[in-house]
């Protein structure tokens, strides 16, 4: 059978057609769908869970009752999630779906995918979290920490850089100076909006949003805005991010345990390991080492690799949730790990062999994909979560799709350009 692609052996062309036609399909669910939905976090994005989130947080044994009845409906009853808060658009959702329509516009070469990411796009620049001077998004419902409450919309470095690629890939298309304003809006937000507490001589460590009591320490926070600043001074040619870049970056790559795993923070509290907040460091230094060809990049990703490899995944050889848990999980394997782990295994692929297996493995969709084109979010110990739910993570699994067709659509015209 004619090879598409090394990866470890091959993609073959049969499996990138079906894969362009799950794509296509998920295109005509997400049409009749629409682009609001349900959230993960639905159950605690009201009052009443936010209660009991807060109980959760300040009266250990009161707080563990208090949120038993949505951590039972999540094991047992996804759908009962409608109860708790209402259908919303998701910024970051809208900024995947963005790319995703970009990367298709550009396989396919028709006009109707690149005017379905700039639909996206226009709905970011109206949807921008209100009160700040440059552009930025967070969630739309208010969150409770451990902190106390945040806001809806109050920006999070763990989606501003999304909504920059989002913008980024659209202007690689059309070249319109509308997407590059933004960009360097997003790019001034990044560098000044958040705060940063030095780690050691040469790193820093920055906020996961802008309120002046926001702690510091939480790793994939400074590999985004390392990664958001790195690019925005490429894209943009502009020196004064670097400096801010490479500290953040430093405080990433001294934050690596010597297994090669990452905690989720340094706080001494959250010292878990899990599969996608692993893959949002590991990609975030695939992406600073494809642009700056940094050899502590490089160094880090390889013992990052072996270790994801050695512990992220089940006996079957799907992602699964934890390596370290934070507490008991009601789920075996989630979407958002699947739809991470395939965006990574196509940053990195020809690069680890372990990897490009994984890759192949991942191409066949199997029962993750519904009959009617949408994704599963959760393989549950008992059944399915069949709740799609566009962050969590219907968008991401169709970017990373979408980004996979887009790679082996350049790497069939690189072998028909040298075969010619």
């Amino acid at each position: 059978m004619t090879s598409l692609v090394e990866v470890g052996k091959t993609i073959d062309i049969d499996v990138s057609e079906s894969l362009l036609q799950a794509v296509l399909k998920f295109v005509a669910w997400l049409d009749r769908f629409g682009e609001c939905s349900y959230d993960h976090q639905s159950y605690f994005a009201g009052d009443l869970g936010r209660h009991a989130k807060r109980l959760y947080y300040t009266r250990a044994i009161l707080g563990k009752l208090a949120v038993a009845p949505m951590i039972a409906s999540e094991a047992f009853l996804p759908s009962a999630r409608r109860f708790f808060w209402k259908k919303q658009r998701f910024p970051i959702a809208d900024a995947h779906y963005a790319m995703g329509f970009a990367f298709l516009a550009n396989v396919l070469d028709e006009r109707k995918y690149y005017d379905r990411a700039v639909h996206f796009l226009e709905v970011l620049k109206n949807t921008r979290s209100p009160g700040y001077d440059h552009y930025c998004w967070g969630y739309p419902f208010s969150w409770e920490t451990r902190g106390g409450t945040m806001r809806e919309g109050t920006p999070l470095i763990t989606t501003v850089p999304y909504v920059y690629e989002a913008f980024a890939e659209v202007f690689k298309i059309d070249h319109d100076e509308r997407w590059l304003d933004v960009m360097q809006s997003i790019a001034e937000h990044a560098r000044l909006d958040y705060h940063d507490i030095a780690t050691s001589p040469t790193g820093s460590s920055c906020s996961y949003n802008p309120e002046p009591n926001e702690p510091c320490g939480v790793i994939n926070a400074s590999a985004y805005r390392a990664f958001l600043l790195t690019k925005a001074g490429v894209d943009l040619s502009t020196e004064r991010y670097r400096s801010i870049a490479e500290r953040n970056l430093f405080f990433v790559l001294e934050s690596q345990n010597g297994n090669g795993s990452w905690f989720y923070s340094i706080d001494g509290e959250r010292d878990f390991v899990d599969h996608f907040h692993t893959c949002f460091v590991l990609k975030a230094l695939a992406k600073i080492e494809s642009l700056t060809n940094n050899i502590r990049c490089t160094e880090a990703i390889e013992r990052g690799i072996r270790y994801y490899l050695e512990n992220l995944f089940d006996d079957d050889g799907w992602p699964k949730p934890f390596s370290r848990r934070p507490r008991l999980t009601v789920y075996r394997n989630e979407l958002y790990d699947y739809a991470e782990c395939l965006n990574l295994c196509v940053l990195l692929r020809g690069r680890f062999e372990a990897l490009d297996q994984v890759l192949k493995r991942l191409c066949h969709l199997g029962e993750w994909q519904k009959p009617d084109g949408s994704f599963r979010s959760r393989r549950l110990y008992f059944g399915w979560d069949n709740m799609p739910m566009h962050r969590w993570a219907q968008a991401q699994m169709f970017r990373s799709l979408c980004f996979l067709l887009h790679e082996l659509s350049i790497d069939q015209w690189n072998h028909s350009a040298l075969k010619g």
